[in-house]
């Protein structure tokens, strides 16, 4: 987690370049693309805790070579993106196993609240992670904060190899292109499901101020105030995680997942004129707040309504639009700077985030009127428009049995993302992301 602040950090002290950072940000796309829908196909066919452990000890190795790369007397800018690139390449395996463990190990009625309890781990070290990463960057430097990272993976790769084994829903999946186009198929089904991820990604893609923090944080006071910028998305998180209790009440998930892009684009804008860290703090905070509620709502809606045999493919699809989003949108920031300014950039993502959000909501009715009583009949076996879901390799549309999982228990993906991207939506994914598994 410190990587998140310490790899922008670094680039920047490099280059001085917000598009660099932003072309940092980048550099995880075409992995993430790739190892995103082979990571889901994966997910369904392999032992998803044996992929945890094995992708754990591979992003621990990179954290080790940015400590190397610190070390030496020129740091390589390259050494960034050749990281960036293979741990996002990787952590894009990892995600949609991890994604696909929670429901298929917690009871369906308990899925809401186990959301806002990973949530609620997951923003703690949001707060705290970035808060310290500025403060052991100043007194220690690069290397030290990336050793500790390499601690951090360390401990969490001891967690998985603590666990038991976790063998694939069905026997008769498999990984192929097939395979890959039933869960697209079935995604395109599901217009409620598309609409949360159009909304996702057009709120990230937007409003995602993230590349622009290191140059504001010269302005604001420094690698301290860089530390204050990265974690006050997560502050207001964590207000609303802890506050959760009223989401299990909630039916209509896309109205809320609407409602807390509309608040994060809101909280974007009031940073564009924000002229102390007090103030962009704040505006940070509100912004994190409506990024989790809508993060509640997304993990809610997918739970409840995709069945066992695809869920690991959903899961990748799932990381695609939580994570494409703020890669592209760090990039769109730092050329929207560059050619307009630091103000401008800011504030024009903010608004565009509001008015995409609002557009895509009148475009896709079935996400806006998304009513939970439905989706648990559709993870009981009813697909979009009442065609069946197959059970097996998840075939769509014209399967004879239903989505149930191993002996007969029915749930769906989690993925609630952390922070302002799950950040969660933020820079480089699982280097300059959030954490996916115990380390980081």
């Amino acid at each position: 987690m410190l990587t998140f602040v310490a790899v922008p950090y670094q680039a920047y002290q490099l280059t001085h370049s917000s598009l660099v950072v932003g072309l940092l940000s980048l550099a995880e796309l075409a992995p993430l693309l790739m190892m995103a829908f082979v990571g889901g196909a994966l997910a369904d066919v392999v032992d998803r805790r044996a992929m945890l452990r094995v992708t754990e000890g591979v992003m621990c190795l990179g954290s080790a070579a940015l400590v190397a790369n610190a070390l030496l007397g020129r740091p390589q800018l390259w050494v960034l993106f050749v990281v960036v690139v293979v741990v996002t390449g990787v952590d894009g395996l990892q995600r949609p196993s991890l994604d696909a463990l929670v429901p298929r190990l917690v009871p369906p009625a308990e899925l809401p609240a186990t959301s806002a309890v990973m949530s609620l781990r997951s923003q703690f070290g949001m707060i705290a992670a970035p808060a310290a990463s500025g403060a052991i960057i100043a007194a220690g430097g690069l290397a030290t904060a990336y050793a500790i990272d390499v601690a951090s993976f360390v401990v969490g790769l001891a967690a998985y190899l603590a666990l038991g084994t976790a063998p694939p829903p069905t026997e008769e999946a498999d990984v192929s292109l097939r395979a890959v186009r039933e869960g697209l198929r079935y995604a395109w089904q599901r217009k409620d499901l598309l609409g949360s991820y159009f909304v996702d990604i057009n709120a990230m893609f937007f409003g995602m101020p993230n590349a622009l923090f290191p140059q504001l944080a010269s302005r604001l006071g420094g690698a301290s105030a860089l530390g204050v910028l990265y974690a006050a998305p997560a502050v207001g998180s964590l207000l609303v995680t802890s506050t959760s209790g009223w989401t299990s009440r909630v039916r209509r998930h896309g109205r809320m997942i609407a409602v807390g892009a509309t608040l994060w684009g809101f909280g974007i804008v009031a940073l564009a004129w924000c002229g102390a860290l007090w103030q962009a703090a704040v505006a940070l905070a509100v912004a994190g707040g409506g990024d989790m509620v809508s993060g509640l709502g997304r993990s809610t809606m997918w739970n409840q309504s995709i069945p066992d045999a695809l869920r690991g493919r959903l899961a990748g699809i799932e990381m695609l639009s939580y994570s494409s989003g703020p890669t592209l949108g760090n990039l769109e920031a730092g050329v929207v700077e560059t050619f307009a300014g630091l103000r401008a950039s800011i504030a024009s993502g903010g608004i565009a985030c509001v008015v995409g959000t609002a557009l895509v909501s009148a475009a896709l009715p079935r996400f806006w009127n998304y009513d939970a009583r439905e989706g648990m009949k559709r993870r009981l076996g009813s697909g979009p428009g009442g065609e069946a879901v197959g059970g097996g390799a998840g075939v769509v549309g014209g399967g004879e049995s239903s989505g149930a999982g191993p002996d007969g228990e029915v749930a769906g993906t989690s993925g609630a993302r952390a922070g302002p991207d799950d950040t969660g939506g933020s820079g480089t994914h699982a280097i300059l992301d959030e954490s996916t598994g115990a380390g980081q």
